[in-house]
């Protein structure tokens, strides 16, 4: 096969791409631009009017590296992630199934993954393919910013669709509705948070092979001097079924984020890297790996 260079190339290209587009689109010179924590809201009519007041009405913390934002955002969002297994196994992730982020309405997020690129390289080989395509829809039941009171509640139905390369695909539809948490202390410019998630995920088939696994997400985030946002997170996978039926995992990521870093108009730069490791229980599908996301908001 290919190396992993050049078979990661068309994933890199459209992430590349969309960053673009992005940006080309939305850094609009005559728009409205804000200080990353200003609580005003752009007055522009229409799409922008929705996302800005939306946005108002929540805390104003960042999405987390791994676990997915109680908040309502408007980004696209492009990460890497690489894993270190057992017996000199790597396993790359080129796009880490995000994509674009849409707020349509006042309480509601659209996510539309961008499969990504996956290279699975032994000593021996290396195998490469598209995993499958993910889509998520977020309604937040109650919110209140800094100024009153730093929390949110919000729903998550995903849907995963077998879509992917025949060694990366799951073979069936898996859907996995989550609930979502955060709590906040401290003002826009400085704080610390903490946002949660708990899901269940239910393949359409292969019971057997799938199972049905429950994840808990938690971010433990502080933001100080404007830009700078630490956290650590923990993830912990418990396996009903399946192959891994019974098998509980842990990861902890311990990452940084730099944002928002205005460019032009409503665009804003958003950087993060983390490291992870697995190995805080006795089982683990990895031992350690490195977590990448470039993101930009509108």
């Amino acid at each position: 096969m290919n190396s992993l260079t050049s078979k990661s190339t068309p994933s890199w290209l459209i992430g590349a791409g969309l960053f673009s587009l992005t940006f080309k689109v939305f850094a609009d010179p005559d728009s409205n631009s804000l200080s990353p924590n200003s609580p005003e809201s752009n007055t522009s009519s229409g799409w922008f009017a929705t996302v800005d007041k939306t946005q108002e009405e929540q805390p104003h913390w960042m999405t987390p590296l791994v676990t997915v934002t109680p908040r309502l955002e408007e980004e696209y969002r492009y990460d890497q992630i690489v894993q270190n297994k057992a017996g000199g196994t790597t396993l790359t992730n080129n796009g880490g199934g995000k994509g674009l982020e849409l707020i349509p309405s006042e309480h509601v997020e659209i996510i539309i993954g961008q499969p990504g690129y996956l290279s699975n390289q032994t000593p021996k080989t290396t195998t490469s393919g598209w995993a499958d395509e993910s889509l998520l829809m977020k309604y937040r039941f109650l919110s209140a910013n800094e100024e009153h009171g730093n929390y949110i509640v919000t729903g998550f139905m995903g849907v995963t669709l077998p879509t992917g390369s025949t060694a990366f695909t799951q073979n069936y539809t898996v859907t996995t509705p989550t609930l979502a948490v955060g709590k906040g202390w401290g003002t826009r410019d400085q704080g610390v948070n903490i946002q949660s998630t708990y899901s269940k995920s239910f393949p359409s088939g292969n019971h057997n092979i799938l199972g049905e696994p429950t994840v808990w997400n938690t971010s433990f985030q502080g933001h100080f001097s404007n830009y700078f946002w630490p956290e650590i997170e923990t993830s912990v996978t418990h396996w009903q079924g399946g192959l891994l039926a019974g098998k509980d995992q842990t990861i902890v990521t311990y990452g940084i984020l730099f944002g928002r870093i205005p460019l032009a108009g409503r665009t804003r730069l958003i950087l993060g890297a983390g490291y992870q490791t697995a190995n805080m229980s006795g089982f683990s599908t990895f031992g350690n790996g490195w977590v990448t996301s470039a993101r930009l908001a509108f």
